[in-house]
């Protein structure tokens, strides 16, 4: 019999350790595609539907990049692993292209921007999907994922922090000089290949379980074929959409619906301050105490439940009503560990799922999958809000006059419709068959030694 997960769980230095990336990675994100689009058409002159199309047709490169990478990423062979080693070769590009990117010459226009967007895209998708795929395997226990998870997406908030401090705190309103988006430049170009390293250096391969390679048919087909994987994708699918409903919306819903645009930025930082409050309690995350009680699947579909309480609440919120919505955004940054740290843990329990009927163990190709998805929901948040906004008469200029139609539109849609996709997320996942027992189950397989 396996000894209880509590027994084999990986030192809390191990997941530290392995987290330390996670931290110049998230800085990539909210600067690429908040704080770039606005630097670039600014300073260069370069318009705002040229860059949209410029951003939009980088996306069409990562549909081709994030299965690409995902194989590689599971077909890669090294005498010092497939992992961490492809996970290295990654970190020069990746490192360049952010600092380029983020830090144009004065004579930068669109190619530029087109160039090393695409640079950087590539190069982000190719550290994240081994550095995740590494993370589900590094952690083999039902709680122990919980917990390398926990860590990880604490070191992403403490970078997405960063992201959304340095640029403002720097200036963005020149291209001359240590502007507020050289401050990410530097950051990234020293601290993700120093970290990237000390990654490699001190955290172990994990151990390959592999009996079998498939061919890509084959492949597809058990992919398709792993219902608790389908399962789990609709629900993260549905949670992601309604998240990225109020992130697109929350510039205009403070600005316009709330008529504080002054306090857009303290309010954004208020909120991820509170997520990374929520990572510890006790010394134990909140995510991983509840997971810990209740099972992981059951621990994510009670945050998303309060969720939608607190933002049914923020639908009725008006002109000067910043300080409950400050509790909103505290609240639900509380929460927000709970849908960053129990997806990718139960995706990794779904993986054993695949690898115990496959023969194959292909974490790269099932997280390049979860990359399509959040991107998916990102596009599909954007593709349905704005129109909606538009047919309310929304007008997108921050110092336009707004009808009361407009506005409660808005507050409407920033509130009130996260609730519906949330509600069908609950219901796909609060009967999950892959819990504890289960996983156990699946693992004493995959342990077992082949005859």
């Amino acid at each position: 019999m396996r000894p209880p997960a509590q027994e084999t769980m990986p030192s809390n230095r191990l997941f530290a350790l392995y987290a330390l990336p996670a931290v110049p990675l998230a800085a990539i994100a909210l600067p690429f595609y908040i704080v770039v689009p606005t630097f670039y058409a600014g300073n260069f002159g370069i318009s705002l539907a040229a860059i949209g199309a410029t951003l939009l047709a980088i996306r069409l490169v990562d549909a081709v990049t994030d299965p690409l990478f995902g194989w590689l990423s599971d077909r890669f062979a090294h005498r010092h692993g497939r992992r961490r080693v492809f996970f290295a070769l990654s970190l020069p590009l990746t490192s360049l292209s952010a600092f380029m990117l983020f830090w144009p010459p004065q004579d930068a226009g669109l190619a530029y921007l087109g160039l090393w967007g695409t640079a950087l895209s590539i190069g982000a998708t190719w550290t994240l999907l081994p550095y995740t795929a590494w993370g589900a395997e590094l952690a083999t226990g039902y709680q122990a994922r919980v917990r390398l998870s926990a860590f990880r997406e604490g070191a992403t908030l403490i970078g997405s922090l960063l992201a959304i401090s340095l640029p403002f705190i720097g200036g963005l309103g020149t291209v001359k000089g240590f502007h507020g988006l050289a401050w990410i430049a530097v950051f990234i170009a020293i601290a993700l290949p120093l970290a990237g390293l000390a990654t490699v250096i001190t955290v172990p391969e994990p151990q390959d379980v592999s009996r079998r390679r498939l061919s890509l048919r084959e492949s597809l087909a058990h992919l398709t074929g792993n219902r608790p994987f389908l399962r789990l994708a609709g629900a993260f699918l549905l949670n992601s959409f309604a998240n990225a409903v109020p992130a697109s919306l929350f510039i205009y819903f403070v600005g316009q619906r709330l008529g504080t645009p002054a306090l857009q930025g303290p309010l954004l930082f208020s909120y991820f301050l509170s997520a990374i409050a929520g990572i510890p309690l006790a010394g134990i995350p909140l995510a991983v105490w509840c997971a810990a009680r209740l099972g992981k699947h059951r621990a994510w579909c009670l945050a998303m439940l309060v969720a939608c309480l607190i933002f049914s609440a923020a639908g009725f919120l008006g002109q000067g009503d910043v300080i409950l919505f400050a509790i909103v955004c505290v609240t639900t940054g509380l929460l927000l560990g709970f849908d960053l740290t129990l997806p990718p843990a139960i995706q990794a329990d779904v993986i054993d799922n695949d690898t115990v009927r496959s023969g194959e163990q292909r974490s790269g190709l099932y997280f390049a999958a979860w990359s399509f998805i959040t991107k998916l929901a990102v596009a599909l948040s954007a593709g349905v809000v704005f129109p909606l906004l538009d047919l309310a008469g929304f007008v997108g200029e921050q110092n336009a006059t707004q009808t009361e139609s407009a506005l409660t539109a808005l507050g409407g849609l920033y509130a009130w419709l996260p609730i519906l996709p949330k509600l069908a997320a609950i219901a796909i996942m609060w009967r999950f068959s892959l819990d504890e027992s289960e996983h156990r189950r699946l693992r004493d397989a995959l342990d077992r030694p082949s005859s």
